[in-house]
């Protein structure tokens, strides 16, 4: 007799994750800059926050960069800190 443990084991499927590609690496062109935050945009939550790099999938050397892009425009006040709404 199989048992419900051994049942759920052989049900379960791996589902196939392409892996994330650092948009910065495959094109040379793109830069990173605290001056552009439309670009810097795509890099924050809608309350602020900087998406952490296994979502966004850039590389460790261009989420550092991000990262410090980021809190660059804000203390120039470029960027919000958080989100206008309460």
């Amino acid at each position: 007799m199989i048992g419900r443990r051994e049942q759920r084991r052989k049900t379960k499927r791996r589902l196939y994750v392409r892996k994330k590609v650092c948009r910065f690496c495959a094109d040379a062109t793109l830069q990173i800059n605290y001056k552009d935050p439309r670009q810097l945009r795509y890099f924050i939550t809608e309350r602020g926050k900087i998406i952490p790099r296994r979502i966004s999938g850039n590389c460790a050397k261009h989420q550092r960069k991000i990262t410090l892009a980021v809190k660059r425009a804000r203390h120039l006040a470029l960027m919000p800190y958080t989100n206008m709404e309460i």
